[in-house]
């Protein structure tokens, strides 16, 4: 599988990476030995690129990936900082759509001290003593509103120039943002570089608000992206259909008119609108990685079919 260079750094990540939410149990329970499946799946089609974070399970996609990794040699690894976990007071059955996730309480913490405490919990999760790539996950207004102020303070105050100090100590071999929004890029770019970032929904078949500002900003800067989120939750997947999801939610009504639109024009090019999804990611000029996430082994094959 081609692999491509993160920034400036010498971390190379195959084009197509293989994304660890959905064996944190997202949305559903998901047996052990499926979890290991899929991962063995991701392996066998040549994926070494595998990625995750501690916001998926409260730790348990961590765990499993760490169990699956043991042993192996060639894999590229990235986790995320930004939630800081500790035991649960109380059980938690259900946590940010995680069903039965590892036994954990959070709290966000974007300081130096909270991303080098989150990543000293990744790395024993994990099973390792270095990750390659260390996102800083989900800051933004995005998901923290009104709040995101107070976090961006303890991020550019401390947060960023620890990054610095992980990478030049080699902990970790780059460091970068994994989110949902363009401006939060654009933000942290001005004020230090990035390595790369994990983008997730904003430069799809269906969302190319990236494309105006942010891609050419980060190709003048060196920094890579690496395409989460590629069928915007669900709908360039199942087409507009009723109940269709689009950004975590249901889709609203323009939104499923352009995909009808974008399904017609890709049915009349012989293909099926995931399919086109796809291709439109991984045969992007700005990425260079694409994030297939799943937790059946089926359907990952599927999508490689697809994207050959």
């Amino acid at each position: 599988m081609q692999t491509n260079r993160i920034g400036r750094t010498n971390v190379q990540v195959t084009g197509i990476a293989f994304g660890c939410a959905s064996i944190g149990n997202l949305y559903r329970e998901v047996p052990e030995d499926s979890a290991q499946q899929v991962l063995q799946a991701a392996w066998d089609a040549g994926i070494r690129y595998f990625d995750t974070a501690p916001h998926y399970g409260r730790g348990l996609s961590e765990q499993r990936l760490g169990r699956f990794l043991a042993g192996r040699q060639g894999y590229v690894l990235s986790t995320k900082v930004g939630r800081v976990l500790s035991p649960a007071a109380a059980p938690v059955l259900e946590a940010d759509g995680y069903v039965r996730p590892a036994q954990n309480d959070v709290r966000y913490d974007y300081s130096g001290d909270g991303i080098e405490e989150s990543l000293e919990q990744s790395l024993e999760r994990l099973g390792v003593g270095h990750v390659d790539i260390l996102y800083v996950h989900d800051l933004g207004a995005y998901t923290h509103g009104a709040d995101n102020d107070r976090h961006m303070q303890a991020f550019l105050g401390s947060g960023y120039d620890r990054l610095v100090r992980l990478k030049a100590a080699g902990r970790i071999g780059a460091f970068g943002l994994g989110v949902n929004e363009t401006q939060i890029c654009l933000t942290v770019m001005d004020h230090g570089p990035l390595d790369a970032i994990l983008l997730a929904g904003r430069l799809t078949l269906l969302d190319r608000s990236a494309e105006e500002v942010l891609v050419p900003r980060c190709r003048a800067a060196g920094t890579s992206l690496v395409l989460g989120g590629i069928f915007n939750s669900g709908i360039l997947a199942t087409g507009p259909i009723k109940g269709a999801t689009y950004d975590y939610g249901p889709a609203p009504q323009d939104v499923l008119d352009r995909v009808a639109e974008l399904q017609a024009e890709a049915e009349a090019g012989g293909m099926a609108l995931a399919t086109a999804a796809l291709h439109f990611a991984r045969d992007h000029p700005a990425a260079a990685s694409v994030l297939l996430g799943t937790a059946n082994p089926a359907t990952l094959q599927r999508n490689l079919v697809a994207l050959r």
